[in-house]
């Protein structure tokens, strides 16, 4: 069922406020991977978006009464995707320019549109398969086959995009019957849990060699963060806490084909931290893939106004 056109279009502001809130938080994980251990800045980041979202968005949009679920189990599965998700790309940051693992990742809505289809029974149109096509298209010209940016470390940021794709499929399906705010919760509790359970196993750091950026930064031990960090750690927290809410209310309004194409944004936004932070300055391959990818989300923004005017 297609929703009505004022739903789809704050559905549609919600994807490009996540995409926003996302790519901060990927900036400041990427900052933070040099000095301390993945879980326990993923633990710290989730501490501060669950109370966010228990302290700020539950009071604000329905009560603690959305802590209540019928399916839990679905939350865990959704929960065990996210923290897939987020492992695979935030290892890849430790040792990748944002740009380029955002780029490899961005195979993501291609997948989602497919599984739309086939677990969710939505439609996509010839138009809408042309304007994601072109989107992928900017990301092959950003990535550039052949060049260093495949090697096995690339791999982590398509692992990333399956677990997602499969993470958002779920979030269509609970979103029929829980909230945002609900579904934000779960996931930072399931962060939460994660990082506790990684961080009493190899948290003391002995299975640390100091070899691959990647490797160490899943096995670092952990250190109390130095003062001038903690804005950053507050940067994951809020990212999180808004990127996670907005998101899964972009995917409970509309359909998952048209929120998809619509996160393409972070991409450029991946690429202006990656200048501003850690002076990684793209060139003119990757500007037109950039250009590509915003074009093929106006494009389906445009598409989808069009039919619901008719």
């Amino acid at each position: 069922m297609i929703a009505p056109r004022s739903t789809a279009t704050i559905g549609a502001l919600c994807a490009i406020g996540a995409a926003m809130g996302f790519t901060m938080n990927d900036m400041a994980v990427k900052y933070l991977s040099t000095d301390y251990a993945m879980h326990q800045v993923i633990g710290i980041r989730s501490a501060i978006a669950l109370g966010i979202t228990l302290l700020l968005i539950m009071p604000l949009t329905g009560g603690f009464s959305q802590i209540r679920t019928r399916r839990p189990f679905t939350h865990m599965l959704r929960g065990l995707f996210v923290v897939g998700a987020n492992m695979a790309f935030f290892m890849a940051l430790a040792s990748m320019p944002m740009a380029d693992a955002s780029a490899i990742f961005f195979v993501s809505p291609m997948i989602i549109a497919l599984f739309s289809v086939v677990f969710l029974k939505e439609t996509v149109g010839p138009r809408r398969w042309m304007a994601i096509g072109f989107g992928l298209l900017g990301v092959l010209i950003m990535i550039r086959p052949g060049s260093d940016t495949f090697s096995p470390v690339a791999l982590l940021p398509l692992l990333a995009a399956a677990s997602y794709a499969a993470l958002h499929t779920l979030t269509r399906k609970l979103g029929v019957s829980e909230s945002a705010a609900t579904l934000a919760f779960y996931i930072q509790l399931t962060f939460i849990l994660f990082s506790a359970a990684v961080g009493l196993s190899i948290g003391d750091g002995r299975f640390d060699t100091g070899g691959h950026a990647s490797i160490a930064f899943l096995t670092r031990a952990w250190v109390w963060p130095a003062a001038a960090d903690w804005p950053f750690f507050l940067i994951t927290g809020l990212g999180s806490a808004i990127g996670g809410l907005l998101i899964s209310q972009a995917y409970r309004l509309c359909e998952a084909a048209l929120v998809a194409p619509l996160e393409y944004i972070a991409l450029p936004m991946a690429i202006l931290w990656g200048v501003l932070i850690f002076g990684d300055w793209p060139d003119s391959w990757a500007w037109g893939g950039i250009f590509l990818i915003i074009g093929s989300g106006i494009y389906m923004i445009w598409r989808e106004t069009l039919n619901r005017v008719k």
